[in-house]
């Protein structure tokens, strides 16, 4: 398997009238779990990693470690810096491989952000790589997660337009009352905004904070353009989740034991969401 561009995925997602997970990865176990789960269900995928994930292992070195992985599998796929902050973050993920940059300067004023990811785009788009920008901010829904502000800001859809035209991106992320980490109650989206951006705006559009999104809220963002669903505290959680229970239980001391049995958890989220958002088959 060779990673591809994202927006070569998302482009058909929103034809088509699904979307492409995006999972957070962290090393090698976490990969797997969700190559394989893809694999097994034919699915279309975004392996994505940011600044947060390099406490594990560095963006040159993920980048290794996924087209490693990658090998074993036969779907299409990118690999995605998500949430970097800084050029350095881009330049570094740009030379490492991946095929997917977004800087975030969704919390900077309008203008820099535009001209921030102009930059960007310059930089990636000779070398074939998407760009995700972010127009609005999506905020933070707990005080765990680092991706996001935070408070959110919601997208105005002239803005998103302007934003898009201005900068070239290939997707875009929108701020409809969604938020990063886990919910402490069931978000309520803005569809009429996100109606007005779908309508304005004729790009792949992304949902950050997949994680806790209701059924009926998830099928109604699809068909309003949303193509990419990102999906980080779901996967997190059913880990650690895991890794709590067996040493409530005095199972597996031996962490090698104890992290091989919590990463099996992954799996069924993967598959999970890959049946939500509809990209079963669609690879």
């Amino acid at each position: 398997m060779k990673f591809v561009p994202m927006k070569d995925l998302l482009r058909r997602a929103m034809e088509k009238g699904y979307a492409v997970p995006g999972f957070y990865v962290w090393n090698a176990e976490s990969m797997r779990q969700v190559l394989e789960a893809a694999a097994r269900l034919k699915a279309p995928i975004i392996l994505m990693s940011g600044p947060g994930e390099t406490a594990s292992l560095p963006m040159p070195v993920m980048a290794e470690v996924a087209r490693a992985a990658g090998k074993c599998y036969d779907i299409p796929s990118a690999l995605q810096l998500d949430h970097g902050r800084s050029f350095e973050h881009v330049e570094e993920c740009l030379a490492s491989g991946y095929t997917s940059v977004m800087l975030d300067y969704s919390s900077k004023p309008f203008a820099e952000n535009v001209e921030a990811l102009k930059r960007v785009v310059a930089m990636a788009h000779p070398m074939n790589v998407s760009v995700e920008g972010e127009i609005g901010a999506v905020g933070r829904a707990d005080l765990i997660t680092k991706e996001g502000g935070h408070a959110s800001n919601l997208t105005d859809p002239d803005e998103a337009l302007a934003y898009a035209q201005a900068t070239g991106v290939d997707a875009l992320a929108v701020s409809i009352g969604n938020a990063h980490g886990q919910y402490a109650k069931l978000p309520r989206f803005d569809f009429d905004r996100l109606e007005k951006i779908h309508a304005k705006v004729d790009l792949p559009l992304v949902l950050h904070g997949g994680s806790g999104t209701p059924d009926d809220d998830l099928k109604r963002a699809i068909s309003l353009g949303i193509a990419k669903v990102n999906i980080a505290t779901d996967l997190a959680l059913a880990v650690k989740g895991s890794l709590q229970e067996q040493w409530k239980k005095g199972l597996n001391p031996w962490f090698p034991t104890s992290s091989g049995e919590a990463y099996k958890t992954m799996a069924p989220v993967v598959e999970k969401w890959i049946r939500r958002v509809g990209a079963e088959g669609r690879g």
